[in-house]
C-alpha cells in the first residue's frame, strides 16, 4: 500500500513550487503597490518582468511536479529524483531573479528547467517501455474499518 512517506519528494517538490508561487505572487503585488497600477501591467518593465516570471513558473511547474509524482509513484524514491527536485526549486529561483536583471539566473534557471523537462520526460516515456518492475502497478485500494 502507497503511504504518505511513500512520496516524500513529490510532496516536498509541490511545498516548495507552491511557496516559490507566493514568493513571485509577493514580488508583483510590491511592484503594483509602488507603481500604484491596480490592473494590467501599466508599461512598468519592472512590473511586465515580474509578471512574465510568475507566468513562467506556471507554465512549467505543473508538468515537473506531475512527472516527479509519477516516477515517484511508479519506481519509488531515489537519489536522483531527490536531485531533480532540488535543481527545480534552484531553477525556477534563478530565473525569476534573472527576471529582475541577473541575465545569468534566467539563462541557467532556463536551460536546468528544459532539461528537466527532457529527463523527467524521456524517463516517464521509456520506464513503462522497457518494463520497469513496479511500472503500472496500482495500489490495491482499502475499504475503511467499520
Amino acid at each position: 500500500m502507497i503511504t504518505g512517506s511513500d512520496m516524500a519528494i513529490s510532496l516536498a517538490t509541490a511545498g516548495a513550487a507552491a511557496i516559490i508561487n507566493l514568493w513571485l505572487a509577493i514580488r508583483i503585488g510590491a511592484v503594483r503597490t509602488k507603481a500604484k497600477i491596480l490592473v494590467g501591467d501599466g508599461g512598468n518593465e519592472m512590473l511586465i518582468r515580474r509578471m512574465r516570471a510568475h507566468a513562467n513558473f506556471v507554465e512549467y511547474a505543473p508538468f515537473i511536479l506531475i512527472l516527479i509524482a509519477l516516477i515517484e509513484f511508479t519506481s519509488g524514491s531515489s537519489w536522483w529524483l531527490w536531485g531533480a527536485s532540488a535543481a527545480f526549486v534552484v531553477a525556477r529561483i534563478l530565473h525569476a531573479l534573472g527576471m529582475d536583471g541577473f541575465k545569468i539566473g534566467r539563462m541557467v534557471g532556463t536551460i536546468l528547467t528544459f532539461v528537466l523537462l527532457l529527463g523527467l520526460g524521456g524517463y516517464a516515456i521509456v520506464v513503462p517501455l522497457l518494463g520497469h518492475p513496479t511500472a503500472g502497478v496500482v495500489a490495491p485500494s482499502v475499504a475503511p474499518a467499520g
